[in-house]
């Protein structure tokens, strides 16, 4: 069994041949669970958030307008970009009713949150996003603030930060 130490070490040596190379793929490659992969990115890319509190900063992420969402059950990757907003809880669901996003989310499930700066795996530009992920440390789903092609914008990187300061996991 690899210490953590010893996973740090392979994530950031195959990160550091390709720092572009999606973590999905990274993960797969070394047989580690994906939040592994973003836990240990190299140059602080990632803070991990309080998984308590996310319901809160899913609300948030209305005041964006349009975000890029990726959610992948392991079988099929979705991609949608659309805006969160109409937030209600129905049992085990926290619930994103917009015209252009329908989630129904187990925040239960929600096992690690990490706030992500890395550089695009179509085109180098940076992108930052929120990644939420199970307690198997597989993708829940993603939402990025910025999805390549060009820099996020400097409102989008305050939102960015300031939210990773205030829901840093304590």
């Amino acid at each position: 069994m690899a210490t953590a130490e010893d996973m740090k070490q392979r994530i950031q040596e195959a990160l550091g041949k390709d720092s572009r190379a999606m973590t999905s793929m990274v993960a797969k490659q070394l047989g580690v669970p994906e939040a592994e992969v973003i836990r240990y990115l190299p140059d602080n890319r990632s803070a991990e958030l309080d998984p308590k509190r996310a319901k809160e900063l899913i609300e948030k992420f209305g005041a964006l307008g349009k975000v890029h969402v990726i959610v992948n059950n392991g079988a099929v990757v979705l991609e949608a970009f659309g805006e969160f907003g109409g937030i209600s809880v129905t049992g085990p669901f926290l619930n994103v009713q917009t015209d252009s996003l329908d989630m129904h989310i187990r925040q239960d499930l929600l096992a690690s949150i990490f706030a992500v700066e890395k550089p695009s795996h179509m085109d180098g530009v940076g992108t930052i996003s929120f990644q939420f992920f199970t307690p198997e440390g597989n993708a829940a789903f993603k939402v990025f603030l910025s999805f390549g092609a060009k820099p996020p914008t400097p409102e989008r990187v305050a939102f960015f930060e300031q939210v990773k300061t205030t829901f840093k996991r304590p």
